[in-house]
């Protein structure tokens, strides 16, 4: 955006919630506001607030995972013939591209081969590997990394702050962790037990009762009557955590994390 050197395609890969389809928004955005500032959009003007909610008729954004058939790409390719309404670009930005059909990628190719000057693809996906050569060849690939713990409990914590909502520093850290490098997942783990528990402070004990997940004492345990050899003891603690209503599947995902730190 600084050089001014913008490609005609886009695809930004990596797992969910790493912030594929924000970043697509915010280059939207960057490539068409007229008072860019070093590259960023201003977010000031007309069309950096139409983009923010959503009403800016030159970005277009398509679900592949709802709109995946060779006609839906007939449909776009044909919305490529007309020139942009109020913006230097018309950009498309295809979420979850991976999910395209056969005979959509074929289309998709064949407007991406000679595309019109004033017209953008960015594509997100989770899975770069079912992306077609031919197609991948045509882009600017961006892999996203997976958020660390440090950085989405700095997200948590300034937004609870913000919120003004009462949270153990242990409470955010587990929430953070809990969100597996995933930004998106960690907000909703967050939402969920602050629905829980309206009101009250948000404690370490609290978001563990509410995920469904134990203590690293019980990981401690369960970790010393393996190493014991001791069968019965660990069934026992399995027991314990059944009769809470733990679920097995967490525990499972917990106690490996665990055992690799």
């Amino acid at each position: 955006m600084r050089t001014g050197k913008t490609a005609h395609a886009y695809l930004f890969t990596g797992s969910r919630g790493t912030g594929k389809t924000t970043c697509a928004r915010i280059l939207a955005k960057a490539v068409n506001c007229p008072h860019a500032v070093n590259g960023n959009p201003c977010l000031e003007c007309d069309i950096c607030k139409d983009a923010d909610r959503g009403i800016l008729s030159d970005v277009i954004e398509i679900d592949a995972a709802s709109n995946n058939s060779v006609e839906d790409i007939r449909d776009l390719r044909e919305g490529t013939v007309y020139r942009p309404e109020r913006c230097a670009y018309k950009i498309y930005i295809i979420d979850e591209v991976h999910m395209l059909s056969g005979s959509a990628w074929g289309a998709l190719l064949k407007v991406m081969e000679e595309p019109p000057a004033y017209v953008k693809f960015i594509l997100a996906t989770t899975e770069a590997n079912k992306i077609p050569v031919t197609i991948l060849s045509r882009c600017q690939r961006y892999d996203f990394r997976r958020i660390t713990i440090d950085t989405i409990a700095a997200r948590l914590s300034e937004l609870m702050e913000k919120e003004g909502v009462d949270v153990e520093e242990k409470a955010i850290r587990y929430v953070a962790k809990a969100g597996d490098g995933s930004m998106r997942d960690a907000l909703s783990l967050l939402d969920q037990c602050i629905a829980f528990y309206l009101g009250q402070k948000l404690t370490y004990d609290k978001v563990l009762e509410v995920l469904g997940t134990v203590d690293a004492e019980i990981f401690s345990q369960m970790l010393r009557t393996i190493l014991a050899g001791d069968v019965t003891g660990s069934i026992r603690t399995l027991e314990t955590l059944l009769n809470r209503g733990k679920e097995l599947g967490q525990f499972v995902t917990d106690f490996t994390w665990y055992l690799r730190n």
